[in-house]
C-alpha cells in the first residue's frame, strides 16, 4: 500500500514520495485516454466497415491520438466576449478535478492503492458528482443557448442516474458489510458479485454509462439537436479539459466496476499463479470493451424516454435488489 510506504518514511520525503506517485499515476491514465481513443476510432471502423486512423504512427496510426493533442493545444484559446470570464475559465478545471481525485480510492492491486479509506466507495461516488458542477458552471458562463441547454440537460441526468447508481451498490455493501473497496475485493476470493448481484449489476452498468455521458445517453452534447452541448463554445486546451474529464472517469468508472462486481485482482479458480496485476488489467479492459461496443450499437435515446427510464424503470428495480438482498442475507447467511 502506498499509505504504508508512507508511514514508514520520516517528513518531506512523504510528500515527494506521494507527489512522484501522484506523477505517475497521472501519466498512466493519460497514457490509457490517448491510446484509449484511438482504440475506441478502431473500434468504430471495425464496426462500421472503415479502416479507422492508420496514418501517422504508421499501419495502425499508433500517433493519431498524440497528433490531435498537439493540435488541441496549439489551438487558438477563444472566450467569447460575451461568456462571464471567470466560470467560462473555471468550469473546465471543475469537471476535471474529480476525475482524477477518485483514482486515489481505487485498489489496483493487494499492494497498490493510494488511499486505503474505510468509506472508499462514498467517497467515490460524492466526489464524481461535483464534475456536474463544472458541467453546470461552463455551460453558464458560455452564455450560449446551445450550452446551457447542454449543461441543464446534464445536471437532470447526472443528479437522476446518481440515485439508481447508489442503490445498485447497496446490495454489494450489504454482502460485504463494508464500504471499504479492498474488502470488498477480499470477499469475492471465491465468488464474484457479478453472480450473486446481477441485477445490481445491470442496473450499475446502465447507470454508469449515463453517468458518463456517453452514447445512448450523450444527451447533454447531442450534436444534432445542440451543436457540441455544454461545451459548444469551447476550443482548444480548455475543450480538451472535457474530453479528458470523460475518458478519465471512463478509466475510474471501469476500475470501480471491476472492483464491485468482477472481484478486482481475484483470479480465476485454479490460475492463481498469474498475478493480480495481470488478472485486474484483463476485467478492467473488457468492461471497457463493452462500453466502447455499446456506444457503436445503440442509437441515442430521447430525453423524456431518458428520464422516465431512469426514474420508472432502474430505480424500481434498484430498490427491489436492495429488498431481495436483505431478504436473502437475512434467511441464508
Amino acid at each position: 500500500m502506498v499509505e504504508h510506504l508512507l508511514q514508514s518514511t520520516p517528513g518531506w520525503t512523504n510528500f515527494f514520495i506521494f507527489f512522484g506517485l501522484a506523477v505517475i499515476l497521472l501519466f498512466v491514465v493519460l497514457g490509457f485516454v490517448t491510446y484509449g481513443i484511438l482504440a475506441e476510432r478502431k473500434l468504430m471502423g471495425f464496426m462500421q466497415g472503415r479502416i479507422g486512423p492508420n496514418h501517422l504512427g504508421g499501419r495502425f496510426g499508433l500517433l493519431q491520438t498524440v497528433a490531435d493533442v498537439l493540435k488541441l493545444l496549439l489551438k487558438e484559446d477563444t472566450i467569447p466576449k460575451a461568456a462571464d470570464r471567470p466560470l467560462f475559465i473555471l468550469g473546465p478545471v471543475i469537471a476535471f478535478a474529480p476525475a482524477f481525485m477518485v483514482l486515489a480510492t481505487i485498489p489496483f492491486t493487494e499492494n497498490l492503492q493510494f488511499a486505503d479509506l474505510g468509506v472508499g466507495l462514498l467517497y467515490y461516488i460524492a466526489i464524481s458528482g461535483i464534475s456536474t458542477i463544472g458541467i453546470v458552471t461552463g455551460a453558464w458562463g458560455s452564455n450560449n443557448k446551445y450550452s446551457l441547454l447542454g449543461g441543464m440537460r446534464a445536471a437532470a441526468q447526472m443528479i437522476s442516474y446518481e440515485i439508481p447508481l447508489v442503490m445498485s451498490v447497496i446490495g454489494v455493501v450489504l454482502l460485504t458489510g463494508s464500504l471499504n473497496l479492498n474488502e470488498i475485493v477480499q470477499a469475492q476470493e471465491h465468488l464474484w458479485y457479478i453472480f450473486v448481484q446481477p441485477i445490481g449489476f445491470i442496473v450499475f452498468f446502465i447507470a454508469a454509462i449515463s453517468e458518463l455521458n456517453r452514447t445512448p445517453f450523450d444527451l447533454p452534447e447531442a450534436e444534432s439537436e445542440l451543436v457540441s452541448g455544454f461545451h459548444t463554445e469551447y476550443s482548444g486546451f480548455r475543450w480538451a479539459f472535457f474530453m479528458l474529464a470523460e475518458y478519465v472517469y471512463l478509466f475510474g468508472m471501469s476500475a470501480l466496476i471491476t472492483v464491485l462486481f468482477l472481484g478486482g485482482w481475484q483470479p480465476v479458480f485454479f490460475l492463481g499463479f498469474i498475478p493480480g496485476a495481470v488478472w485486474f488489467a484483463l476485467k478492467f479492459m473488457f468492461v471497457v470493451f463493452l462500453l466502447m461496443w455499446i456506444r457503436y450499437t445503440f442509437p441515442r435515446m430521447r430525453a423524456d424516454q431518458l428520464m422516465e427510464f431512469g426514474w420508472k424503470v432502474l430505480l424500481p428495480i434498484a430498490l427491489a435488489n436492495i429488498f431481495l438482498t436483505a431478504l436473502v442475507k437475512e434467511l441464508f447467511f
